[in-house]
């Protein structure tokens, strides 16, 4: 029995040293590419580029920075001052909390982020999760948002169970005995198959898994605050969906029909008829990751609604 005993102690000794390795190796690996900002004493990692009509892009579950900066935003660049934010415990921006941050608390953290960088009433556009946190910033401070571009953005209830994955890695056990392992031993070949299903039936652009920093995601810190927020958001969309009708800002909502993960008629259908004066883009045959594969489409329904908001 000690024996046992002691033999249980030391693997979960090694899964935690390994874990550690492989976190090391990710940080030295996809450093932080822009600025670490103290916001209120939360470390807020924003990455500023271009000129132009302050535009925020901000990404969904499971991402960081690197989502937006492996094409989207350079484009965007050209013509607007893109600022793209690690959402909190993903990326290199600190937890909240312990118990996953909500929708508004990360609205206004990164509302109070993008004032530090001079960012007084930007243009948001956010994807999925993403989506969700850009609808929470408009419906709270709707004085503060020019324009609002949410993209196979989460909006609405559903009533499919939240899943096996996030189902373990939200519970007390699951954070304490699964997610290490996971950190130490999940093989790239498996998020290469997480990035193929949510690209589906689309495929991920050339280049996009090396760049997008997945092992920062794998790191336990990431690993425990995705699930907590991924576990949490059905509830808070049911408490925002009450404060769309404080939105006043131009609405482009864009929205792929083969997306499987959102799904259409779930969320955008809804969401176009509870924004005064939203617009709907259906993009016939697209999935989930709009933002790469109908990149074109995004930029034009960022630029309508600047135009809308004169800018």
């Amino acid at each position: 029995m000690i024996l046992f005993g002691l033999s249980i102690a030391l693997f979960i000794a090694a899964v935690q040293v390994t874990a550690a390795v492989r976190e090391r190796r990710a940080v030295q690996e996809f450093p932080p590419e822009g600025q670490i900002l103290d916001v209120d004493g939360t470390q807020v990692h924003a990455v500023v580029m271009g000129a132009g009509p302050d535009l925020v892009l901000i990404h969904g579950a499971s991402g960081n920075t690197r989502d937006m900066t492996f094409s989207l935003a350079p484009r965007l660049a050209e013509r607007y001052r893109v600022i793209v934010f690690d959402r909190p415990g993903l990326g290199y921006t600190e937890r909240l909390n312990s118990t996953g941050a909500t929708l508004m608390q990360q609205a206004t953290l990164l509302r109070a982020a993008a004032r530090q960088l001079g960012a007084d009433r930007p243009i948001l556009m956010g994807q999925s999760y993403g989506g969700a946190v850009a609808l929470a910033w408009a419906a709270q401070y709707p004085d503060d948002v020019a324009a609002l571009i949410p993209v196979a953005a989460a909006s609405n209830p559903w009533d499919t169970g939240l899943g096996w994955f996030y189902d373990v890695t939200s519970s007390a056990w699951g954070q304490a005995l699964i997610v290490p392992p996971l950190t130490a031993f999940v093989p790239q070949s498996v998020v290469k198959s997480s990035v193929e299903a949510v690209f589906a039936p689309q495929e991920a652009p050339e280049g996009y898994s090396d760049f997008i920093g997945a092992p920062l995601t794998l790191r336990r810190i990431s690993l425990r605050a995705n699930a907590d927020q991924r576990a949490n958001l059905l509830g808070e969309i049911e408490d925002l969906v009450p404060l769309y009708g404080q939105i006043t800002a131009p609405t482009e909502i864009l929205h792929g029909t083969a997306d499987t993960t959102v799904g259409l008629e779930i969320h955008s259908e809804k969401l176009v008829r509870q924004i005064r004066g939203a617009t709907l883009t259906r993009l016939p045959g697209i999935g989930h990751m709009v933002q790469h594969v109908a990149a074109d489409e995004v930029i034009a329904a960022i630029d309508r609604a600047a135009r809308r908001a004169g800018l």
